[in-house]
C-alpha cells in the first residue's frame, strides 16, 4: 500500500510530467523534421535520439526530470512496441510464399551470427555487440530497444547500439538508391533485396521507392517478416544471456526470461491480422506506438553525451558496417538465385 502511494505521488511529481513532457516535445520535433524529402531517410526515431543527445549537449538537463524521461525510455517504450503490432499483417507473410520468409530467416540468422562474431574480433563489449547484432539483422533502432531489457543493457549501451545502425541503416539506404539503377534486378526482386536486408522500415521504404509501388510493397512484407521474427529471437537471446551471465544465480528456465511485451506485439499484429479493427483506427495506433518509440528514443539520447558514443561506438560502428556489407552481398546472392 505504501509503496503504491509512493508510486502514485511520483507520478503526481510535476518534475516527473516535465521529464515526460521534455521527451514528448523532441518526439514531435523528430516527426516533422522527418517530413523533409531527405530527412526522411533518417526517421522519427532516429531523429528523436540525435535530438536528445543534441539537447543534453546545449541544455542542461535537470536531475528532477530523469525519473520522468527514464519513464519515457522504459515504460512508454513497452506500450509503442506493443501498439507497432497493428503495422504487421500476418496474413501478408503467408501470402508472400514460403521463399521470402526463407529470405528473411536466413539474412536475419546470418547477420546475427557475423555482426556478433564480428563484435567480439574488435572487442566491443558484449551487450553492446548483441544489441548491434540485432539492430541490423531484424529492424534497427526498435529492435535495439525491444532486446536490450533482455540482457539488461544500460541507457547508454542502448541508445549507442540504436545510433549505430541508424546511421548503417542511412548510409546503406543511400547505396542502394544509386545501385538500383546499376544492378540488374526486377522491381520485385529489388523490394525483396532492400526489405531482407536494410535495417529500420523508414530505410526499407525509401530505398525501395527507386523501383516504384511494386518494390515498396514486397519490400515492406519481406521488412516486416524480419520484425516478426523479433519475439522468437528476443526469447532465446534473454535464455542464452541469463544462461551465459556469472552474475546470474538462476540459471533454470523463469518466466521472468519471457518478454511479455513483446508477446504483446504479436498479439496486437493478430488482431490485426484478423481485420476486426478499421484501417484508420490501426493507423492512429501505428503513429500512436511511433511517438511512444520516439519518446523512448528521446529519453535515451538525453542520457548519452556525444563523447560515449565515440568511446562504445567506433569500434561497434566498423564491426556493423562490415557485416552490413556481407549482409547486402548475401541477400543479393538469394534473391539471384530464388528470383
Amino acid at each position: 500500500m505504501v509503496n503504491r502511494q509512493h508510486k502514485l505521488k511520483s507520478t503526481l511529481n510535476p518534475n516527473f510530467l516535465k521529464g515526460i513532457l521534455l521527451t514528448l516535445l523532441i518526439a514531435l520535433v523528430a516527426k516533422y523534421i522527418a517530413t523533409f524529402p531527405f530527412l526522411s531517410i533518417l526517421g522519427q526515431l532516429v531523429i528523436a535520439i540525435i535530438l536528445g543527445m543534441t539537447w543534453r549537449a546545449a541544455f542542461k538537463v535537470q536531475d528532477s526530470w530523469q525519473v520522468g524521461i527514464s519513464f519515457s525510455s522504459k515504460k512508454l517504450l513497452r506500450f509503442g512496441i506493443i501498439l507497432l503490432g497493428m503495422r504487421l499483417n500476418l496474413a501478408d507473410i503467408y501470402h508472400a510464399g514460403a521463399n521470402v520468409f526463407f529470405i528473411a530467416v536466413i539474412n536475419l540468422l546470418f547477420a546475427l551470427i557475423v555482426v556478433y562474431g564480428l563484435t567480439k574480433i574488435f572487442k566491443v563489449e558484449q551487450k553492446l555487440g548483441i544489441l548491434t547484432a540485432c539492430g541490423t539483422a531484424i529492424c534497427g533502432a526498435a529492435a535495439v530497444v525491444a532486446i536490450a531489457p533482455q540482457i539488461k543493457a544500460n541507457e547508454k549501451e542502448t541508445a549507442v547500439g540504436a545510433a549505430i545502425v541508424a546511421l548503417l541503416g542511412t548510409i546503406f539506404t543511400l547505396i542502394y538508391t544509386v545501385l538500383y539503377s546499376i544492378i540488374d534486378l526486377t522491381p520485385t526482386a529489388y523490394g525483396i533485396f532492400a526489405g531482407g536486408t536494410l535495417h529500420e522500415i523508414a530505410h526499407v521504404i525509401a530505398a525501395a521507392s527507386a523501383g516504384g509501388n511494386e518494390a515498396i510493397d514486397i519490400a515492406v512484407i519481406v521488412k516486416l517478416t524480419r520484425v516478426a521474427l523479433l519475439v522468437p529471437v528476443a526469447i532465446v537471446i534473454g535464455i542464452f544471456y541469463r544462461r551465459m551471465d556469472k552474475s546470474e544465480e538462476k540459471r533454470a528456465f523463469s518466466l521472468s526470461i519471457i518478454p511479455w511485451f513483446i508477446l504483446g506485439f504479436l498479439a496486437m499484429s493478430a488482431i490485426n491480422s484478423l481485420g476486426i479493427i478499421p484501417v484508420n483506427v490501426s493507423q492512429v495506433l501505428v503513429d500512436t506506438a511511433y511517438i511512444l518509440i520516439a519518446m523512448a528514443m528521446a529519453g535515451l539520447g538525453l542520457n548519452v553525451e556525444m563523447k560515449t558514443f565515440k568511446e562504445l561506438g567506433v569500434k561497434a560502428f566498423i564491426a556493423g558496417l562490415i557485416g552490413s556489407v556481407c549482409l547486402s552481398v548475401l541477400g543479393y546472392i538469394l534473391v539471384i538465385l530464388l528470383y
